[in-house]
């Protein structure tokens, strides 16, 4: 297995229309995402990476949502998505877009979304399956000169068990897109609707690109109160002594009547 540190960063996609088919993963993205946001709950929504504030999420029950990126245009913080200005626990929900094939450390970008999230926030998390039509893609040498090939694809497999390190549930994990995506997809095409119901069906780990909704779980220390071993209490015994003070010389001869002076 390919370790997940990159030594050069990689070309990142500055909007949807930089990938082939873009604009159609985005929306299949917020389609599937729609029955999800009325059921994340809080104060603060994060997007994490221009494309991810992109994502329509206006059906969601968190109103104030914040975008983080490097472009000022785009963005209403401008900041490394693996270095946010954010106190810890002080965020309710992250969207993060494909944001992990792009990265240089994508591990570190998992560690700064869970130091921002709070205890049972909710983290949504979008890529490409290197196990799927588009990722053999990526077997094509000049496919890898071109986005999105050029980023490093890793499985979904792999992401959970990320995931999971952290204490993180994984709520959900859907794969769609059954594309190359190297060429223009019609869904209004009869063929191309037959094939999608066929792989949703019977193919339906072999997605071209993946969602996975986990929540972090915390769970509270319980302090051991240590057992103390009780003493027993000791009372003194009282003890008449007989000493210099107690003697009375003529004891004998007041006590004994036979005694003669």
């Amino acid at each position: 297995m390919k370790p997940a540190l990159a030594f050069d960063s990689p070309k990142k996609p500055t909007q949807w229309r930089d990938m082939p088919n873009g604009e159609l993963i985005a929306e299949n993205i917020e389609q599937y995402l729609l029955p999800w946001w009325p059921r994340f709950f809080g104060y603060h929504l994060l997007k994490l990476g221009i494309l991810s504030g992109a994502i329509n999420s206006e059906q969601s029950m968190i109103k104030h949502q914040v975008i983080v990126g490097e472009a000022k245009a785009n963005a209403q913080v401008v900041a490394e998505i693996d270095d946010l200005p954010f106190l810890e626990h002080s965020v309710d929900a992250c969207l993060l877009t494909h944001g992990l094939e792009f990265s240089v450390d994508p591990h570190h970008i998992l560690r700064e979304a869970d130091r921002v999230l709070i205890p049972n926030g909710h983290l949504i998390i979008t890529g490409f399956n290197p196990i799927s039509l588009a990722g053999l893609n990526r077997l094509i040498p000049f496919r890898r000169q071109e986005l999105p090939w050029r980023g490093r694809f890793f499985t979904p497999m792999r992401v959970k068990d990320w995931l999971h390190l952290l204490g993180y549930e994984i709520i959900e994990d859907k794969r769609f897109l059954f594309s190359s995506l190297n060429s223009v997809i019609n869904p209004e095409k009869w063929w191309r609707k037959v094939w999608q119901k066929f792989a949703e069906n019977y193919l339906s780990s072999f997605g071209s690109v993946y969602v996975i909704i986990a929540k972090k779980r915390v769970h509270p220390l319980t302090p051991i109160r240590p057992k103390w071993q009780i003493r027993p209490k000791f009372n003194p015994v009282k003890v008449t002594t007989f000493g210099p003070s107690n003697f009375k010389p003529n004891s004998f001869n007041e006590n004994n009547p036979t005694s003669t002076e």
